[in-house]
């Protein structure tokens, strides 16, 4: 798989991802990094990066892990957003880094999608700063169905 225009193509789907400026960085099957910059615009009052633009950074990694993981099924599938929770523990300062990791493996995934039609299940961000301290834990949850 061509996960290098994945990215490309990922970073150009979502208007509002690329109002931020998030950059997919890394793509692979179960796991996508996605970077949000360090931008004035993008602060909140006290000058360190915006609550909504953690979340943001968080659920665009989760998608794209989403997305690497189905790329064979993409067409024959819809992925919902389903939920998410985020913890935050340090005021983030600087460029910040997402990563999304699934918890199942992409063969207990896709067997139970052809199942039972549908599959829900969580995916693990971990987002960081430039130290590498960490700025927020989230879960995103989703929901995959087959199209109809």
């Amino acid at each position: 798989m061509d996960f290098e225009a994945m990215r490309a193509g990922l970073e150009q789907a979502v208007p509002f991802n690329q109002h931020l400026g998030l950059e997919v960085v890394e793509l692979a099957i179960g796991r996508a990094v996605v970077r949000l910059p360090d931008d004035a615009g993008l602060r909140n009052h006290v000058g360190s990066q915006h609550a909504s633009a953690l979340f943001a950074a968080g659920q665009a990694a989760a998608g794209a892990a989403l997305a690497a993981t189905f790329v064979e099924h993409l067409e024959a599938v819809e992925p919902l957003a389903d939920g998410a929770e985020i913890t935050y523990k340090k005021i983030p300062r600087a460029a910040i880094t997402a990563t999304a990791v699934l918890a199942a493996t992409p063969a207990e995934l896709l067997e139970e999608l052809e199942r039972d039609g549908e599959v829900r299940f969580a995916i693990a961000v971990g987002l960081t700063d430039g130290a590498g301290d960490v700025v927020a834990d989230m879960t995103s949850r989703w929901l995959v169905h087959r199209e109809s």
